[in-house]
């Protein structure tokens, strides 16, 4: 059994300057064995091992801390169980939802993580006549507001994570976003909880009347929830003045425990009590939340923008109480560097476009149609007064949804951003919430500056300005001693500037690890007495995430006979402190664009984007398992862990490595666009790979699907005897067996005649090389040329009908593609290599190379790129296009003699395009030949190559499917069409059509 100093910290002791890490080493053996008690207890997941406690030992923070183990519970029942097995055993627990927390709340060493998101993610009810909604912790708060929004409401606070984050884990961190001027923070709209107490006892907090029937009802019967009751009630009497004086009076403040809050006079004129304002906020440190009852408002049908552009950041900044005078409903802050880097990113640059670029600052402010009646007055009204007679020098107003989205997704993407910095030095998030009252932000943001000078760094200045939340993230290097102890002081000099300004430490991202050591100068010595005894009421052995929003000073403080919560030190338990190290092994792919190969796996944050399970690509494995190892995130944290040697150094090379974390990346691409940092998983994935045969060999499979043109060619020239062979009894079974290809995966047929052959037999093309408007080389994939080639006449039909000349490459070898993906570099940089050779001189004479399978464009887009170097594959690169991306940057459809289509489309884009920001093509050529199209909201279809062809990968496969079959069959659509080879293969499971039909080949059928 655990003593208390073994399960939980050493001490975090304040202004320790060489507290780096505190905790005993792990012990994996006794984590193991209360791993097998709680796997007797529990109905829900229990994982004790040395992965799991990589995958939970970091959020979105600056913080890593492993964990003993984790459970993901399936019932109220099982949470109780965890607890009283911890109690047994005096080990620490950690409610996590998401994990996107930025203040490292949701990391604790020696804790048992409980995961809600797995499982306990339900909505319980909705009622809309009274807006209330009730739902599990691991509820996402997108999922419920997709619910809400026929009934015309939604959950208020809005931060930016809420396509990820959980309602549980908003209520721990008492969580708000952009639209907290208008509505707010989560303790506003929390009214009941359902709470596990540290002794087990499941509580329901409510409004209670004090003194009513039923408080006395209560307080009578004793026991745990009396006492909390008369503790909370005795520790707001006896420190109402120091509460009226210590706490902020901010529309954001999260920092401590909400002692302000949880006792007030109600609507009816009540003076209640209701603990569930006091959870809201603990960061899980008084109790567990395993279901909340919350209100909800109703929302606007309309709003309007309009970002005002200042040459000067002071006077933006002083612009914002102004701001504030109006109906707004937002108040947003961005400044020059994120405009700068937004127009120097690739995916963000259009964002930008329409900012001037001598703006140094500028303000966005919103309007909704419940606050104003005439969008265009409010807007006249502002601009006359900030243009016309202020400081600002332009605005940009956004009517449309469109537009506004675009101002949305600038402002958005400040952290994605700066977080993309090259080098070690990065703005780390460990001051960025400092809240001061609006008015006075100027003269703050001015001192702040000055202390950032004295410390020779710098930062940018984005968001909440309306709230008096500036997100100010000091570019720092964390791996020197020196920055961490530079952390440290800047830390101090701000804190004592919001305290003179009346602020608070966090407006909106907890205390967690980053700022609990600062709360007793935030309150002072009455209050943090309290906060301590009201912690110890609720959690008399300090079992509840320890040593977060308050810690013992030593170990007779009240609490546990031990260390456990004792000390807090902000520069401890640092993901990338001193002594962090990594090994850069040598790769065949070039990764000096991202600065390394350990640089890219470090650009990994934490943030938890890639937990999203709808909208963009990014991540389709982790969308229909729901594990953390199958995110991006996960797999970049156990890679992380395995070049540093948190993981045994053997790790990256083992088959359980490359099983359990490799092989189920699908190399769909999506988290180089969707993930904030770029973290480019699929050429992570392919490298070690390759570094994995050449340790192991290559298995046969492998080889034959890095060989599939070779095996297509023979299967071309036998058919139509290789079509029939699979199909032959008993034969599925034995590819399974010999192969491991999926006896229920339908295989690709061939055509006796290839697209070349089909190709060399005409005389010629049909548009001569002199009168043409473009020449091309046709590139014959082998999914196009061996099985399908219909759609590669469909494109050289189309590309005469507009006057192209076309070639067919028939002297090109195979993309590479295939190779690239089962980690056979050599192999696909022979073929590389080879197409560049002889593309070279063609492109140099103004050909371009055309594609119609996606993931061969993408493949000398973007993949040759780090496969060779030089000025010809650059040239090369540049030249290739697919087909749809062709036709829509020239507008050749539009002089095309088409018929009127009489069908309506469902548009699925291919994952990679979608991933080099090459997809949107398809849907705009469409359009324009008249056809309506409804553009899925899609991720990868789930086939991804060989794939979905491999038997163990084939659930998974099929689950990743279903996700674009529900959205398929949502659509008006009435065909789908995909561009994919792949997509088309997984979606004739779905359709009722043999194959569905390329958009190349939708164009063709209205030729006239």
């Amino acid at each position: 059994m655990m003593t208390g100093n073994d399960a939980c910290t050493e001490p975090r002791v304040s202004g320790r300057s060489n507290a780096r890490t505190l905790t005993t080493p792990i012990d994996p053996a006794e984590y193991e064995s209360l791993g097998a008690t709680l796997r007797d207890r529990v109905d829900g997941e229990v994982r004790f091992d040395s992965y799991a406690r990589v995958l939970y030992a970091s959020d979105g923070s600056i913080y890593q801390a492993q964990p003993a183990g984790v459970v993901c519970p399936k019932t109220v029942a099982d949470v109780q169980a965890t607890v009283e097995t911890a109690t047994e055993h005096s080990v620490p627990l950690l409610p996590r939802g998401t994990g996107s927390s930025l203040a490292g709340q949701a990391v604790g060493h020696g804790c048992i993580v409980l995961d809600f998101t797995k499982h306990m993610d339900e909505i319980v009810d909705i009622d809309p006549v009274a807006r209330r909604a009730t739902v599990e912790p691991g509820c996402v708060q997108d999922h419920l507001d997709d619910q809400l929004s026929p009934h015309g409401l939604k959950f208020a606070p809005d931060p930016a994570s809420s396509n990820r984050a959980t309602i549980g884990g908003g209520i721990g961190n008492n969580s708000t976003g952009a639209h907290s001027v208008r509505y707010g923070i989560t303790d506003a709209y929390t009214e009941e909880l359902r709470v596990v107490l540290a002794d087990g006892t499941l509580i329901h907090t409510r409004e209670i009347v004090l003194d009513g029937e039923e408080y006395e009802a209560i307080i009578e019967r004793g026991g745990t929830e009396a006492i909390l009751y008369a503790t909370v009630r005795e520790l707001v009497n006896s420190h109402s003045a120091e509460i009226d004086r210590r706490y902020p009076s901010l529309k954001r403040s999260v920092s401590g425990y909400n002692l302000q809050k949880v006792i007030y006079e109600n609507e009816a004129g009540d003076r209640v009590i209701n603990l569930s304002k006091l959870f809201v906020g603990a960061e899980g440190t008084l109790g567990i939340v395993v279901e909340a009852c919350v209100s909800l408002v109703t929302c606007p049908e309309e709003t309007a923008l309009a970002l005002y552009c200042f040459d000067d950041l002071r006077a933006a900044l002083q612009a914002v109480p102004r701001a504030l005078e109006h109906p707004v409903s937002a108040v947003e802050l961005m400044d020059e560097e994120v405009f700068r880097l937004a127009r120097e990113s690739e995916g963000y640059a259009e964002y930008a476009r329409d900012v001037p670029t001598e703006t140094a600052a500028a303000l966005l402010l919103e309007w909704d149609d419940e606050l104003v009646d005439d969008f265009d007055a409010a807007i006249g009204e502002v601009t006359s007064r900030f243009v016309d007679d202020g400081r600002a020098f332009a605005v940009r107003e956004a009517h449309s949804d469109e537009a506004q989205q675009r101002l949305w997704k600038l402002r958005k993407a400040a952290i994605p951003l700066l977080m993309s910095l090259e080098g070690d030095p990065k703005p780390y998030p460990f001051i960025e919430d400092a809240t001061v009252p609006p008015e006075a932000l100027a003269e703050y943001v001015e001192q702040f500056e000055s202390i950032l000078n004295a410390h020779d760094t710098e930062a940018a200045y984005f968001a909440h300005a309306g709230s008096g939340t500036l997100h100010i993230r000091p570019i720092l290097n964390l791996k020197a001693e020196s920055g961490v102890e530079t952390m440290h002081s800047i830390t101090d000099d701000v804190t004592d500037l919001v305290v003179e300004h009346d602020g608070s430490f966090s407006g909106e991202h907890g205390d967690g690890l980053a700022r609990t050591e600062y709360n007793p100068k935030l309150y002072g010595q009455a209050l943090w007495t309290a906060f301590k005894r009201l912690k110890t009421a609720f959690d008399p052995d300090w079992l509840l995430n320890p040593g977060t929003v308050v810690y013992r000073e030593d170990s007779t403080d009240p609490g546990p006979p031990s260390d456990r919560g004792v000390g807090a030190d902000m520069r401890a338990n640092l993901r990338y402190g001193p002594e962090y190290q990594s090994i850069e092994p040598q790769t065949q792919l070039d990764f000096d664009e991202e600065g390394g190969f350990s640089h890219l796996v470090e650009l990994c944050n934490g943030c938890g984007t890639c937990r999203q399970t709808t909208g963009d690509v990014m991540c389709p494995t982790y969308r229909a398992s729901k594990d953390e190892i199958q995110s991006t995130r996960g797999r970049a944290n156990m890679l992380r862990a395995a070049i540093s040697g948190e993981l045994p150094e053997e790790t990256l090379q083992s088959d359980r490595f490359h099983r359990e974390v490799l092989d189920l990346c699908i190399g769909c691409k999506g988290c180089k666009s969707d993930c904030p940092t770029g973290v480019d998983m699929a050429k992570l994935k392919a490298e070690l790979k390759h570094q994995h045969h050449e340790q192991t060999g290559v298995g046969l499979r492998s080889k034959l699907f890095g060989h599939i043109d070779t095996l297509a060619a023979i299967g071309s020239a036998t058919a139509p005897l290789s079509t029939i062979g699979p199909r032959l009894p008993g034969s599925r079974l034995l590819l399974e067996k010999l192969f491991g290809i999926a006896r229920n995966r339908e295989l690709p047929r061939f055509t006796r005649e290839s697209l070349t052959a089909w190709f060399d037999s005409r005389d010629t093309s049909s548009i001569p090389a002199a009168d043409a408007t473009e020449r091309v080389v046709l590139f014959p994939d082998t999914y196009t040329n061996y099985s399908y080639p219909a759609v590669g006449k469909a494109a050289i039909k189309v590309l005469e009908a507009a006057g192209v000349h076309v070639r067919i490459g028939d002297e090109l070898t195979p993309s590479g593609r295939a190779a690239f993906s089962m980690g056979l570099l050599d192999l696909a940089s022979d073929r590389a290599q080879t197409n560049v050779q002889t593309l070279a001189p063609r492109v140099a004479d103004g050909w371009t190379v055309v594609f119609v399978e996606p993931s061969d464009a993408v493949m000398f887009q973007d993949e040759y790129l780090d496969l060779l170097e030089g000025d010809r594959v650059r040239a090369v690169s540049e030249a290739a296009e697919g087909i749809m991306e062709f036709l829509d940057r020239r507008r050749l459809i539009e002089a095309l003699p088409l018929a009127t289509p009489t069908e309506t489309l469902a548009y699925h884009g291919h994952c990679n395009q979608t991933a080099i920001h090459r997809d949107h093509h398809a849907v705009g050529v469409l359009r324009r030949a008249g056809y309506e199209v409804d553009p899925l909201d899609s991720s990868c279809c789930g086939m991804a190559g060989s794939f979905g062809y491999e038997a163990e990968h084939y659930e998974l496969s099929m689950a990743i499917g279903q996700q674009l079959f529900d959205l398929i069959g949502e659509s008006d659509g009435e065909v789908v069409t995909a561009p994919g080879g792949s997509c088309r293969s997984q979606l004739s499971t779905y359709t009722d059509e043999d194959r569905p039909p390329h958009p190349i080949e939708t164009i063709a059928r209205l030729l006239q």
